[in-house]
Parts: C-alpha cells; sequence; structure tokens
C-alpha cells in the first residue's frame, strides 16, 4: 500500500539543473553530496517542491514557483531561518540543511531539509487505509491538539520574536489581501469585494500573539501510519509570522469542508476532512477553546476571513496563469474556485449576526 506522497519527473518547465545543484552541494553541504536523483512532489500550489535522492538519503528542496513577483511570499530565506529556529523548539519541524541566497545556482534562491517520511492526507484517503469514524474522529482531534501546542511555544525563547508585528496583526491582514486581490483581478465576482468590505468594517481586536502557521492543514502535517492520531511532522511554514492566533485558527477552520456543507464546497475540498467520524467546525474550535483558553465569540468573522483569503490565494494563481507564468494545467479551473470561496464567505457573513 503506497502511504507516503508519490513523486514524478518535474514538469515541463520547472526543472532543476543537476549538474549544478551537484557542484554547489559538494562544496557546501558534504552530509548531502553525492550523485542526483530528482523528482517532483506534484501537489502544492505555492513553492515548487522536491526530491532529491543522494546516495541512498533523501531531501527535500524548495524553492519559488517560476515567475513569481510575490516576494513575501517565495521567501526561502526567512523560511529556513524559521527552521533552523524552530527544529530546536519543536522537532516536528524539518530540520533544515542549507540555503542558497544568490539564485545562481538554480536562478532562483532555495533551500534543503530533511524529509519527514510518513502519512500526508491529500485529497482522498490513499487506497486500502482504511479508518474507523472513531480513528478519524481522534486524527482531527489531534490535528487541533497540535495547533493549540504550537501557538503554545515560546517563541521570544526560540529567537522568533522579531519574526512579526502582532500589533494590528488583523488589520493588516484584511487589508493586505484585499490589495493582493485588485492587484491580481481577472473576472468581475462581486462577492470577493462584498466579503472585503463586511472584513473591514468588523475587524476585532488583538486577541493575542503567538507563533501561527498560517497555512495549517491536513496535507501540511506528516502523521505516523502505525498511529495516524500521532502528528511527527508539520510542512510548509513559508506563511509563519507572530500574529493573532484566532486568525490560524480561522485559516485551519477554512480548509475543513465537513459532510454538511454545500456541493460546490465538496468539489473544492482540499483535504480529507469530510469522512465519516470527522470533527465539525464547531467541535474543533470548541477542543481549541478549551485547550487555549481563546474566546471564539466571534469565530465567523475568522472563518469568513480564511475562506476570502484562500479565494485570493487562488486568484493570484490563475492571474500567474493566465499571464503564462506557469503551464500547471491544474491552475485553469481556479477561476471557478474563486466564485465557490468567495460566494461562502458572503453567505457565513451575512448569517453570522456580526
Amino acid at each position: 500500500m503506497q502511504i507516503e506522497d508519490k513523486t514524478r519527473p518535474p514538469r515541463q518547465g520547472e526543472e532543476l539543473d543537476v549538474v549544478a545543484l551537484r557542484n554547489y552541494l559538494a562544496s557546501t553541504a558534504p552530509e548531502a553530496a553525492g550523485d542526483i536523483q530528482i523528482e517532483q512532489f506534484p501537489s502544492g500550489h505555492s513553492n515548487l517542491t522536491y526530491l532529491l535522492r543522494i546516495d541512498g538519503h533523501e531531501w527535500v528542496l524548495r524553492r519559488p514557483p517560476f515567475g513569481a513577483k510575490i516576494a513575501t511570499a517565495h521567501d526561502m530565506g526567512r523560511e529556513f531561518r524559521i527552521l533552523s529556529k524552530l527544529h530546536k523548539v519543536y522537532p516536528q519541524a524539518p530540520r533544515p540543511l542549507v540555503y542558497e541566497e544568490s539564485g545562481d545556482v538554480l536562478g532562483a534562491p532555495f533551500y534543503i531539509m530533511q524529509r519527514i517520511k510518513g502519512l500526508i492526507l491529500r485529497k482522498d484517503l490513499p487506497d486500502g487505509f482504511d479508518l474507523t469514524p472513531e480513528q478519524v474522529h481522534a486524527m482531527g482531534m489531534s490535528f487541533i491538539d497540535n495547533l493549540a501546542a504550537i501557538h503554545k511555544l515560546d517563541y521570544e525563547a526560540a529567537g522568533l520574536g522579531d519574526l512579526g508585528k502582532p500589533a494590528g496583526y488583523v488589520e493588516r491582514q484584511v487589508t493586505g489581501w484585499t490589495k493582493r486581490y485588485f492587484n491580481s483581478k481577472t473576472d468581475e465576482i462581486p462577492a470577493v469585494e462584498q466579503v472585503a468590505e463586511w472584513l473591514a468594517a468588523r475587524i476585532p481586536g488583538d486577541t493575542g500573539a503567538a507563533l501561527i502557521h498560517n497555512d495549517y492543514k491536513y496535507d501540511n502535517i506528516v502523521l505516523d501510519p502505525r498511529d495516524p492520531t500521532k502528528v511527527i511532522g508539520v510542512l510548509d511554514w513559508e506563511m509563519s509570522t507572530i500574529g493573532d492566533p484566532l486568525m490560524d485558527l480561522g485559516t485551519a477552520l477554512g480548509y475543513w469542508v465537513q459532510t454538511d456543507d454545500s456541493a460546490e464546497m465538496q468539489m473544492v475540498k482540499f483535504v480529507p476532512t469530510n469522512i465519516p467520524g470527522s470533527p465539525t467546525r464547531r467541535e474543533l474550535a470548541e477542543r481549541y477553546a478549551e485547550l487555549t483558553g481563546a474566546d471564539i465569540s466571534r469565530l465567523d468573522f475568522y472563518y469568513a476571513f480564511a475562506l476570502f483569503k484562500t479565494a485570493v490565494v487562488a486568484q493570484q494563481i490563475y492571474h500567474r496563469y493566465k499571464q503564462g507564468h506557469t503551464k500547471d494545467e491544474r491552475f485553469a479551473m481556479m477561476i471557478m474556485g474563486v466564485h465557490v470561496l468567495a460566494n461562502e464567505a458572503w453567505r457565513v457573513a451575512q448569517e453570522s449576526g456580526l
């Protein structure tokens, strides 16, 4: 049974220079020196991720997408520095190996880290990997317990205190993501702009400061295949910062499509959160509040913002596809996701009572 992520040859236009990479590693990272076989992880929509097989060992290389213009969203050095400090206090974060800043080797900055091997849940459970409803429920609870644990980390002691500016974080996020939408707008989608206005008029005060992941969902965590209720790795820290933890909770819930959501939302689900036994978003939020003491009375704001943000991310990806910066055909239908997510966010806003 295939549990670990499948890889494939790099997509056309996303190949890496094997000779240049081998020469670079030979001179800078003897631990990873040797003949290299390169494959690509086909999942993910942001930074490109490659598997390096080097003399019986496996490493992961991450670099920005070709043609990317959004520097802050693809800052390889920032992600490398975060992992360098975070791994010491939170071993579920991958151990980073080396960072190449100049772009001279592969045409863009990149970093290499250890591969954490285990079960990563994508859109559906792996074939033949059957879980009871009780196991599925426990897996969901472990998922949210781990998010609470991340938020409880002493980020100052870890040396990550300068990672972000928590004061005014929510307002900056609403303003920033609204601007990103208009900078990448291609179609008229009224719901996006309606939600942006609704959010801007209801920005809550800061609820605290924590290290937040900012993209926390099943396919960014690694589970123990022998016990899928155990989180053994958390990946993709590229957007992590110091900010309001309820925004991070909202992001996690924004990816959590449950069984009673609309057919349209079922079509855009990222991960298997609607299988029998899965906790509801309300159950997850209440568990989080129990563990952290957080006030979740304004949860609809954070959930609607998460849907809005994901709609904007889909819009940015679609814009990049339309501009010809990627040939990944998965991106051709992204505009439909913008419609679905924005409509759902507007429904939540209208029914929230906030």
